[in-house]
C-alpha cells in the first residue's frame, strides 16, 4: 500500500509554520519529543517511545563458532524490522531502501564504534564465542525511526544478561540463571543518534522531525555521538549541500541532546535494577500509567470514616423538622375519596356534558323497554290463536308465517337450494386441490 501523499495546502502550511519557527506539536526548533523507556520481565527486552514512535528491542545470545579472521572475538548482529502494524506503507515481503539504510546506519553506529567489548564474548578461542543478536521491531511510526531504534538497541544491550559459563579442558558448562547469576555485557560507551532535518535548501533546521515534517524536508543529517562528545558516525542524505558552520552547529546541539538522553537511560536502568533487587513487580504491564482505561489497577484513595456518626447527628440536628400532615379522607361519592391537602378533588362531581350523556342514555333505555313490551304483547296475542310462529335465521327482516303447510314447503325449497349452492362451491375446491397435487 502506497503512502498517502501530502496535499499542496498541507505542504505550504508546514513550510510556512517552519519559517515562523513554529511546529505542529508545539515544540521549539531544538526540542526533542518526550522519551519513555519501559522494560519487560526478561533481561534485554525494552520498549522505547519517542513521542508516538515506538520501538521494541529484544536481545538474545547463543554459542557459535567464531569467524576465521577473528577467532577471539564475539559476533554482533543487528536486525530492524518495519511491519505494516507501524505504518501501512511498509511492505513486509521485501526489504525497502529505507530499511537497508537504517540497518547499515545502526551497524556503523553500534558495531563499528566498538561500544561493546567483543573479546569478552569469547569462550574458547577459535571454537566457541557468544553471538549477540539485537532484534528491533517498529511498533508505531511517527517519524525519526533511527533515533528511537538506536536508543532501544543500546538500552536493550545495557539491560541484557548472558548466562555464565565455565571451561574445564575441552568441556564448556553453561549455567542456568538459578545456578549462577547472569553476566552483563561489557559496554565501553553508549552511542546515540541525533537527527536534524533541513528545509528550504538548508535555510531552516529542526531537531527530531516527526513524520509530516520528514515528508517536506529537503535533507537529513544524522550524527551518532556519545556523552564524551565523540562522534561515532555521521551521515547526510537528501542531496543538499551543507556548510561547515551548519555541521558544527549540529554537532554542538547533538552533544547536549545525547548527554541528556544518556542520563535518562542510566536513571531508567538504575530504577529497574532496584525494583528487581527488592523483588518488586516488573514488566510492561507495570509500566502502564494508572487512571487510564488500559491500566490493570488503580490507586485506592483513603477515606476517614471515624467521625461519620457525629457528622450525621449534626446534620440531623441542623435540619428543619418535617411539617405535620394529617390525612383526612373526604368521601365524595361511593368509590371515590380525597386524601391529603390541596385543591379539592372533583372526581365525584359530574359535569354538564356527563349529565346530558346520562340523561340521553336513560331516555334510550326507556324507549327500548317500551319496544320490548309492545312486541311481547303482539306475540302473546298471536299466541292466543292456534297458529305456529316461526322466525327465519336469515339476516333479512323477521317474518311471521301463519300457514304451517306453506311454511314446510318453503323450508324444503330453501334447504334444497342451499344444498345445490353448497355442492358446486365444494367441487371446484376439490378440483383445485387435485390440480395442485398433480402439479
Amino acid at each position: 500500500m502506497k503512502e498517502t501523499p501530502l496535499s499542496n495546502c498541507e505542504r505550504r502550511f508546514l513550510l510556512r509554520a517552519i519559517e515562523e519557527k513554529k511546529r505542529l506539536d508545539g515544540r521549539q526548533t531544538y526540542d526533542y519529543r518526550s522519551i519513555r523507556i519501559s522494560f519487560g520481565t526478561d533481561y534485554g527486552c525494552c520498549i522505547v517511545e519517542l513521542g508516538k514512535t515506538r520501538v521494541l528491542g529484544q536481545v538474545s545470545c547463543e554459542l557459535v563458532s567464531p569467524k576465521l579472521n577473528r577467532a577471539t572475538e564475539g559476533i554482533l548482529f543487528f536486525n530492524l524490522e518495519l511491519s505494516q502494524m507501524a505504518a501501512p506503507a511498509f511492505e513486509p515481503s521485501r526489504q525497502s531502501d529505507l530499511l537497508v539504510k537504517l540497518n547499515r546506519l545502526l551497524e556503523r553506529c553500534l558495531r563499528n564504534s566498538k561500544c561493546i567489548d567483543t573479546e569478552s564474548l569469547c569462550v574458547v578461542a577459535g571454537e566457541k564465542v557468544w553471538q549477540i543478536r539485537v532484534d528491533l521491531h517498529l511498533l508505531n511510526h511517527d517519524g525519526n525511526i533511527i533515533d528511537a531504534a538506536s536508543i532501544a538497541a543500546i538500552v536493550a544491550l545495557c539491560h541484557f544478561r548472558r548466562p555464565d559459563v565455565s571451561v574445564q579442558g575441552n568441556e564448556v558448562t553453561l549455567y542456568t540463571p538459578e545456578e549462577r547469576d547472569p553476566v552483563p555485557l561489557s559496554i565501553h560507551h553508549m552511542p546515540i543518534c541525533a537527527s536534524f532535518a533541513f528545509f528550504q535548501q538548508g535555510t531552516y533546521l529542526l531537531v527530531d522531525p516527526n513524520e509530516r515534517e520528514e515528508r517536506v524536508m529537503d535533507g537529513l543529517l544524522v550524527i551518532a555521538m556519545n556523552k564524551h562528545r565523540e562522534i561515532c558516525t555521521i551521515q547526510s542524505s537528501g542531496g543538499i549541500m551543507l556548510l561547515k558552520d551548519q555541521v558544527l552547529r549540529c554537532t554542538k546541539i547533538a552533544g547536549v541532546k545525547v548527554a541528556e538522553i544518556t542520563e535518562l537511560i542510566q536513571k531508567a536502568l538504575e530504577n529497574d535494577r532496584k525494583v528487581r533487587k527488592e523483588g518488586g513487580k516488573c514488566g510492561f504491564a507495570e509500566s502502564i500509567a494508572n487512571q487510564r482505561i488500559t491500566a490493570f489497577k488503580m490507586e485506592k484513595a483513603p477515606i476517614d470514616t471515624s467521625d461519620v456518626g457525629e457528622k450525621a447527628e449534626e446534620i440531623i440536628a441542623e435540619a428543619e423538622p418535617p411539617s405535620e400532615v394529617v390525612c383526612n379522607p373526604v368521601l365524595r361519592t361511593p368509590g371515590t375519596a380525597q386524601v391529603g391537602e390541596g385543591i379539592e378533588n372533583s372526581w365525584g362531581d359530574l359535569g354538564d356534558s356527563e349529565k346530558e350523556d346520562e340523561d340521553g342514555d336513560s331516555d334510550e333505555a326507556a324507549v327500548l323497554d317500551g319496544l320490548k313490551m309492545d312486541t311481547g304483547i303482539e306475540i302473546s296475542n298471536h299466541g292466543n290463536q292456534d297458529a305456529p310462529i316461526v322466525l327465519s335465521d336469515s339476516e333479512e327482516e323477521e317474518m311471521i308465517i301463519l300457514d304451517p303447510d306453506k311454511y314446510m314447503k318453503k323450508v324444503r325449497t330453501q334447504t334444497i337450494s342451499t344444498k345445490q349452492a353448497a355442492v358446486p362451491s365444494k367441487r371446484p375446491t376439490k378440483k383445485r386441490k387435485k390440480k395442485r397435487a398433480v402439479d
